[in-house]
């Protein structure tokens, strides 16, 4: 299997960074093939503008849609663009506060509805499968004494070693008759007694 491991933090001796070179180690070891992209070592552009698209006149309206759908049939995006875009080809896999924040009554939200853009909107959409997420909470300097990193480090090769067998997210399909055409709303009916938000667009067993 081809794992592609995203890390941005701009600290190498943080968690983050420990994580992902603990991540490379063992999955190594276990034969999966490994690239890793250190977006602040890079310095990765964090921004979209004007001159990440070749073809642009300046002189009109950037039309951020359409430039980058022009760009891509073209092959005429900036190399960093390209480099990472071929990285996710090659790839089968793609890894990246207190847990009571990140409840349904927590301030910032459930963590799945956080996610649910980059999840559904951003992986799952172009035709990804996503394994649910590994979140490591209450980790800020300080949080993460010796005993409860080899604690991590244990749940962490836990996990990769079992991503080949781990379910993906059961997304519902776009065109597969769930959704209302061409208004995209979920037909009445489908979703659990009570249910809102995000989680009616997850098919459940």
């Amino acid at each position: 299997m081809k794992v592609f491991i995203v890390l941005a933090h701009p600290d190498p001796r943080s968690l983050n960074a420990s994580m992902a070179k603990y991540s490379v180690e063992v999955l190594e070891a276990a034969g999966y093939e490994v690239k890793v992209s250190d977006l602040y070592a890079m310095k990765f552009k964090s921004f979209l503008d004007g001159e990440d698209f070749t073809e642009h006149n300046s002189e009109e309206r950037l039309n951020i849609f359409k430039e980058s759908l022009l760009a891509y049939k073209n092959g005429t995006q900036t190399p960093d663009v390209i480099a990472e875009q071929e990285k996710m080809k090659w790839a089968d896999v793609t890894v990246g506060a207190p847990a009571s924040q990140y409840s349904p009554r927590g301030i910032a939200g459930p963590i799945d509805d956080l996610l649910f853009p980059i999840n559904h909107g951003i992986l799952y959409y172009p035709g990804y499968d996503v394994l649910p997420p590994f979140v490591l909470y209450h980790t800020f300097p300080g949080a993460v004494d010796d005993k409860r990193f080899v604690e991590i480090q244990a749940a962490m090769k836990e996990r990769l070693l079992s991503l080949d067998t781990t379910e993906p997210i059961a997304y519902r399909k776009q065109n597969h008759g769930d959704y209302t055409m061409p208004d995209l709303e979920l037909k009445p009916g489908l979703e659990q007694q009570g249910e809102t938000g995000f989680n009616m667009h997850v098919i459940k067993s």
